[in-house]
């Protein structure tokens, strides 16, 4: 098994350095999607990547599952709006509307909360604020070199190892792929970097572990707490957008107005190099993301123990960094 699962990591990896280079090479070439001198191409190098590799893997190893096959059409769509956005920004109503679309072709699959207590209407709701809420707060994170690529490979990596302790193979192969399509964007994306992922990027790596995350099983009907393991596991994208607002709230601007004030970016304020705030980040990201991991395999009790220590970290942070001034 450990063999197999070698093997599939260096197929896509190999798949996302080739399509990495092809489109850098295009792109510098052509001089398409260069808007800052650097080329936009990592989103379409890791959709490619992330998809061909998937359709190749599952080929070799069972065929597609249904839900695989959802989560491949409808990220598909993503991504090529998502190069159009880059080429051409679409409006804020039509980048909705292509979440929507993807997000319902999500649940069209069978991909949905399958929170037994609450009913199918609650249940499909809830799918979209969640598809669309981490979409949406991948694109706020992407604020620095490295930063959302290698968030999407530590959530990934956790989703993967999920993925294992279930015996789930299949979702365990779509979450290694999406671990070497996002590290062979970001050898090339490391500060400072070579190119970026774009809207193209950041929109898929949150639609896909979005979709993810609502496939994996955490918990059996008695560990009700264990539900709350894929906040934990994104909690990095979710509690920088809750500061985001949270922070322009304060100050009395609009929540989802572009401004300076991204947690990365008060750090380096701070001063921190763009290094060392890339190190922070993933730092607090492997911390929400292991409290996950481990709120998914002990009781009630002993989960709440751990939601509550994730919170005051989380109010501790909110507060120390609220006082750092930021261009806003």
């Amino acid at each position: 098994m450990l063999i197999k699962y070698l093997l599939i990591a260096l197929q896509g990896f190999l798949a996302g350095m080739v399509f990495v280079f092809l489109f850098r090479r295009l792109s510098l070439r052509y001089r398409i999607l260069i808007p800052q001198g650097i080329p936009l191409i990592g989103g379409i190098a890791m959709g490619l990547s992330f998809i061909f590799s998937s359709l190749v893997g599952f080929s070799l190893f069972g065929g597609l599952s249904q839900e695989a096959r959802g989560i491949i059409i409808a990220s598909f769509i993503m991504l090529v709006f998502g190069v159009i956005d880059d080429w051409r920004e679409l409006s804020i109503l039509a980048k909705f509307l292509v979440q929507i679309i993807a997000t319902a072709l999500l649940i069209f699959f069978g991909i949905r909360t399958q929170i037994i207590q609450i009913g199918n209407l609650a249940n499909v709701i809830i799918t979209f604020i969640w598809v669309l809420g981490i979409t949406n707060a991948f694109n706020h994170l992407d604020v620095i070199d490295g930063l959302a690529a290698g968030t999407a490979m530590i959530v990934s990596l956790v989703f993967f190892t999920l993925s294992i302790l279930n015996n789930d193979l299949k979702t365990a192969i779509l979450s290694l792929y999406l671990v070497v399509a996002a590290f062979s964007f970001l050898l090339y994306n490391f500060p400072p970097a070579k190119i970026y992922m774009g809207n193209s990027g950041s929109h898929f790596l949150g639609f896909i572990l979005a979709a993810l995350a609502l496939v994996i099983s955490y918990a059996p009907l008695e560990r009700e707490i264990a539900l709350l393991s894929p906040l934990l596991i994104l909690g990095l994208p979710i509690f920088d957008t809750g500061f985001l607002i949270w922070a322009r709230i304060i100050k009395k601007r609009l929540p989802f107005k572009k401004s300076n004030d991204h947690l990365a970016l008060r750090f380096l304020a701070l001063g921190y190099s763009k290094k060392k705030v890339l190190l922070v980040m993933l730092s607090l990201c492997l911390f929400f993301s292991l409290c996950g991991i481990l709120l998914s395999q002990v009781s009630n009790l002993f989960g709440i123990t751990i939601i509550t220590l994730v919170t005051l970290v989380s109010l501790a942070l909110t507060k120390q960094m609220g006082k750092v001034a930021a261009d806003v």
